[in-house]
């Protein structure tokens, strides 16, 4: 057991080494390790007869420092559940057979990711597949014969023999391998035929993908090819299993995909960006398109968010949206374009939503403020959600942050939202140190509900003494899209402004302590952390994770270019101004701050270039400065030993400028300040 999740019991997923305490003892915080231990709900599916769900469950394992998924089983009734996979490394994406008497999930248990088959009794599972190539996404035909699944193809004879030759290097922009669909015959024998290629070559590679009601066509959505840079050529195809046929039926700028099917197969729902090239920031709408091709027509353009598809059932579109720090369900009306929310209350947050054959009921993945996401099922004709895990129970040892959304008001006189994590026996009179932790994204968006901590240790800063913000800054999602643009041209600065606005609202209500102030966060939140090192002498302390130095710099060397040239709205060869405008390094003479920085040797999106940057540029300029670098690793440190690195270097770094403790002098901790650096 050693090896696998930490004890999880008739679907109680008790974290081992975190049993509730005799009646006696003190309610205590959660250490570090506890945090990263403990069991999460990340998928929900409900069987097409509505009688059961089956959901993935992360979970820990230490021993081979990865965070793996196993599926467990829920009746609807919530009187039942247990597990269902049991097996080494993960079990994930599970898909329904039809007749609810079958499920199709990925597993690399054998190498690869491939796909298999189980009963929802349990039993041995079935391996379908046995490609070197893993497996990336799987659907069941609604007629119950196929599953069709999205590979790359394997390597060819001329790429093998070119790596024979030549050893292994890599053309920019010349070497993808596209990702394609094959078919799979679900037979019931033991002799199991080999996938079919259903699409190839080299003009497109697939993404999302879904089944038309006769179970004759497949809709897709496709790029020119694998590269991040390309999201807005994504269009939508129609493939016509008969003949193999593939015809593009929507190509607009910017990127449409997710195709859904409508019941009568006569249309296909998709995301769009209604042509508007600057998708990064504006809104995703819902179109529909007939089938064979045709005019499309955008149903959501009164609705100021993103909408995220989710289902079509007769007379009825599902969709989920983000509404300020709350995340909801909402009906579309294909024909009306009416528009209702069909979740409640408010402070809800709803993900992961999936429906039975006909959309009468569903299953989805929900948390209200203070409470930690579960399974829930509800009818959507009245909306009465029924709890079906208890995952929340890993939380009753603990004193823990009491979480609340406070508002306040930049200084351009924009509103800003954020959630204020305070102590349990939070006192109104005292002022605290204040920690801020800022988002990525930046269209990401806080919450405040319960979460695990992977980065920055929250609840143990708090804990200590501290209040933390984290703020929605402008260009957070959830606030409509003209507030998701307030930071075009003006990244670093207006959320700079928004930031320090939040500091000094919690300042003049008596809350803190200036003198006491730090700031960290990992990508886009990275970036601002920068920001805030070089341009601010306001913060004790900065932690910079995956963080933005340069503009220059990092639109040279990322793999999502276009991501620069929307929000700052030009190259840095036509507008050098903007690039050193809204960049760290351009304010890296008035550096003050002493600074933390971690960072992925291999990551792509905001390439390594950009820490050594700021490290040289802070070393040169004598701050204390730490720099860590995690090997192996992308943009996401996402192994739980580098994890927990993160967040005992956080701890201590906070911990030695905030509150002034010593320096650990061995271990991962260890500090050794430049030879330049200025007086501790």
């Amino acid at each position: 057991m050693e090896r696998r999740f930490c004890t999880m019991v008739l679907g109680l997923a008790i974290v081992m080494g975190m049993a509730p305490p005799s009646p006696a003892a003190p309610a205590q915080t959660p250490t570090i390790d506890q945090s990263l231990s403990l069991s999460s709900v990340t998928r929900a599916v409900i069987s097409p007869d509505g009688r059961l769900v089956v959901y993935q469950v992360q979970g820990t394992n230490w021993t081979d420092n990865a965070f793996e998924t196993e599926l467990w089983i829920a009746t609807t009734d919530g009187s039942t559940r247990y597990p269902l996979t049991h097996a080494k490394k993960s079990s994930s994406e599970p898909v329904w057979s039809p007749d609810s008497k079958q499920i199709a999930f990925l597993s690399d248990r054998n190498g690869s990711r491939q796909i298999y088959l189980i009963a929802p009794g349990g039993g041995e599972a079935r391996q379908l597949t046995f490609g070197d190539e893993p497996v990336k996404a799987l659907r069941w035909s609604p007629d119950g014969k196929y599953l069709a699944f999205s590979a790359e193809p394997p390597q060819s004879k001329p790429a093998k023999e070119r790596k024979e030759k030549y050893g292994d290097f890599e053309v920019v922009k010349g070497d993808y391998t596209m990702t394609h669909l094959w078919l799979l015959e679900v037979a019931r024998e033991a002799v199991q035929q080999p996938p079919q290629a259903l699409t190839e070559g080299t003009s497109f590679s697939v993404d999302d993908f879904s089944w038309s009601p006769e179970s004759k066509r497949i809709a897709f959505s496709a790029s020119r090819d694998p590269d991040l840079s390309s999201t807005d050529t994504f269009d939508i195809y129609v493939l016509n299993l008969g003949d193999h046929a593939v015809q593009k039926i929507v190509s607009t700028p910017g990127p449409d995909r997710n195709p859904v099917w409508s019941p009568d197969g006569s249309e296909i729902a998709y995301e769009t960006a209604a042509g508007d090239p600057n998708f990064f920031y504006t809104n995703t709408y819902l179109a529909v398109v007939p089938s064979r091709g045709g005019a499309s027509r955008v149903l959501t353009r009164t609705f100021d968010e993103e909408a995220n598809l989710l289902a079509w059932s007769t007379g009825a579109i599902y969709f989920s949206a983000l509404q300020k720090t709350a995340s909801h369900l909402f009906r579309l009306d294909p024909k009306t374009q009416a528009i209702a929310q069909v979740s409640d209350p408010d402070p809800l947050v709803l993900s992961q939503f999936t429906c039975t054959q006909t959309c009468t009921q569903a299953a989805f993945i929900a948390a209200q403020p203070d409470t930690y996401p579960e399974v829930y099922t509800t009818a959507l004709q009245t909306f009465k959600p029924q709890r079906l895990t208890t995952l929340g129970e890993q939380f009753k040892p603990f004193r823990l942050a009491q979480r609340e959304v406070v508002t306040w008001t930049s200084s351009d006189g924009t509103p800003i939202e954020g959630v204020l994590f305070k102590p349990a026996d939070f006192d109104p009179k005292k002022k605290y140190p204040l920690l801020v932790v800022i988002h990525g994204g930046p269209t990401g968006v806080d919450q405040p509900i319960l979460r695990a901590d992977r980065y920055y240790p929250i609840e143990q800063f708090v804990a200590k003494g501290a209040l933390v913000l984290k703020p929605n800054y402008r260009g957070s999602a959830g606030y409509g899209q003209k507030f998701r643009a307030l930071n075009v041209r003006n990244l670093g600065l207006g959320d700079y402004a928004d930031i320090l606005s939040g500091v000094d609202h919690l300042i003049a209500q008596g809350l803190v302590d200036s003198r006491r102030v730090g700031a960290m966060g990992w990508s886009q939140g990275g970036y601002i952390s920068a920001f805030i090192t070089t341009y601010s002498d306001r913060f004790r302390a900065v932690s910079v994770g995956a963080g933005i130095s340069d503009w220059v710099t990092y639109y040279v060397n990322t793999d999502i270019h276009p991501f620069t040239r929307q929000y700052l709205q030009a190259t840095p060869w036509n507008d050098p101004e903007i690039y050193r405008k809204t960049s760290p390094m351009s304010y890296i003479q008035t550096a003050k701050t002493p600074t933390l920085i971690q960072h992925g040797e291999n990551d792509r999106r905001v390439p390594i270039p950009n820490a050594y940057e700021l490290y040289q540029g802070l070393e040169d300029q004598g701050i204390p400065v730490k720099m860590l670098v995690y090997k192996g690793f992308g943009h996401s440190i996402d192994k739980p030993r580098q994890q927990r690195s993160i967040l005992e270097e956080n701890y201590a770094w906070f911990s030695r400028w905030i509150w002034g403790e010593k320096m650990p002098s061995s271990g991962s901790n260890s500090w050794v300040s430049s030879t330049r650096s200025a007086t501790q």
